[in-house]
């Protein structure tokens, strides 16, 4: 909906947040708080975050109870309108401006302020038309309601072109049944000159998705020192990526660049769509017990877990979407029907090998917690026709792995191991060609 509306009003940005452990009690306070009238009164918001990303940017407003609003965008400028009922003008609203970058993609500025009794008015000035998608989540981990803002632009960014501009683009241009060209620059191509026979033309680059767990509104498993997954996930897959990209032979895709969530469907779908040969998605797990310990590596079984623990991990691992926050009404239904329709005995035992490859490669890192690969129903590995591991990279719940998981060498060290054993897999279970590779001149 688009219109003409006073949206001008004061407000000075404010400091302070409530603490997220004072969440239920806060959450029971608010229903026993009335007005004189016997009416409910105005409630005050327990977090406002944002978490700007390439694709989309999120708005998350949290509150012990759930938040009645009302939306609408405007134009001339682009603006994106809420409404909030029942709701106070406290210290938490009033930091809104400050939560907002000046590198974020698509807001440019916010502001907050009572528009009427009982009504907040929050105002996003944005750099760009947007496609809004508003809904609202129920508590869950350590959430109280939230209401999500996601701003996806009106126009998307041309895949093809983000991956010309790109060293490893997120989303790349797929294509119908057949070869798929893709743009890439010329260095990219170079090969050291073979003397004793002619080189070989070159018409192939292996294509690996990694995927670090976690991010944005959900951190992942949390540390004794503080640490959290979703950025011990991220800092490997960077350095991965980097030594895969060295490789002329190679190229790395990230599912995600930054500290911002990711559904678990369309971490699959945009491995798909970059018609990637392996995908590997990074985490460090967490325990009850803090003497767990070691590196695991996981791949998806069509007739139950393999054991006990693998069945634990992987309920706990796809809850990711439940905490991160999916919206569930734009889920696209057809890839899941896909996923779960399309027989996958061939991909996991393709997936068996490439995780007895890494595993094999962890071991001279890192104690193995299982010294074989094991079987659960992960969501994030039922890409149908992508061979896909999961690597549990050690136990961030363990103090001495927790340091060691901080530390840049060992980081450097998890990420050649996983190299070598992704090569060790190429080497004897070359991929069929179905990539041309052409240059940019």
């Amino acid at each position: 909906m688009s219109g003409q509306i006073d949206d001008s009003f004061g407000g000075k940005p404010g400091t302070g947040l409530n603490r997220r452990d004072w969440l239920k009690l806060a959450g029971a306070a608010l229903t026993l708080l009335v007005s004189p009238t016997g009416h409910a009164a105005a409630a005050g918001l327990l977090a406002v975050r944002v978490w700007p990303a390439p694709e989309y940017t999120r708005v998350t407003l949290e509150a012990g109870s759930e938040l009645k609003y009302k939306y609408l965008t405007l134009q001339g400028p682009d603006r994106l309108v809420i409404d909030l009922e029942g709701v106070e003008l406290d210290n938490v609203l009033q930091s809104m401006p400050s939560k907002v970058l000046d590198s974020d993609p698509y807001i440019r500025l916010v502001r907050a302020a009572q528009n009427r009794p009982g009504v907040v008015r929050v105002v996003l000035e944005l750099k760009a038309e947007i496609n809004p998608q508003v809904f609202t989540l129920q508590p869950v981990g350590d959430y109280g309601h939230r209401l999500v803002l996601d701003l996806y632009p009106a126009q998307p960014v041309d895949p093809l072109l983000a991956l010309i501009e790109k060293s490893s683009p997120m989303e790349a241009a797929s294509g119908d049944a057949g070869d798929t060209e893709i743009a890439q620059p010329a260095a990219t191509q170079q090969r050291p000159p073979q003397t004793a026979r002619t080189a070989p033309q070159v018409n192939r680059i292996y294509t690996v998705a990694l995927d670090p767990g976690h991010g944005g509104e959900d951190p992942g498993a949390l540390g004794r020192r503080g640490s959290r997954e979703k950025n011990v996930t991220l800092s490997i897959a960077k350095r991965l990526k980097r030594k895969i990209d060295a490789d002329p032979g190679m190229r790395a895709v990230l599912t995600r660049d930054g500290d911002y969530f990711v559904p678990l469907y369309q971490r699959v779908a945009r491995a798909r769509r970059v018609q990637a040969d392996l995908f590997v998605s990074i985490h460090a797990d967490a325990f009850v017990r803090p003497d767990a310990r070691g590196s695991s590596v996981f791949v998806l079984s069509e007739r139950g877990a393999s054991s006990s623990a693998a069945r634990w991990l992987a309920d706990k691992e796809n809850d990711a979407d439940l905490i991160g926050g999916v919206n569930l009404a734009k889920q696209e239904g057809h890839l899941a029907r896909t996923l779960l329709d399309l027989s996958q005995t061939a991909t996991i035992n393709d997936s068996l090998k490439l995780g007895r490859a890494v595993l094999g490669e962890l071991g001279g890192v890192n104690t193995l917690h299982k010294s074989e690969v094991e079987q659960a129903n992960f969501a994030v590995l039922k890409a149908p026709d992508i061979p896909s591991v999961l690597v549990e990279t050690a136990f961030i719940s363990n103090p001495e792995e927790e340091r060691r998981l901080n530390d840049n060498a060992y980081q450097d060290k998890m990420a050649d191991a996983i190299l070598r054993g992704i090569k060790r897999y190429f080497e004897e279970n070359p991929p069929i060609t179905r990539t041309r590779v052409a240059s940019l001149e």
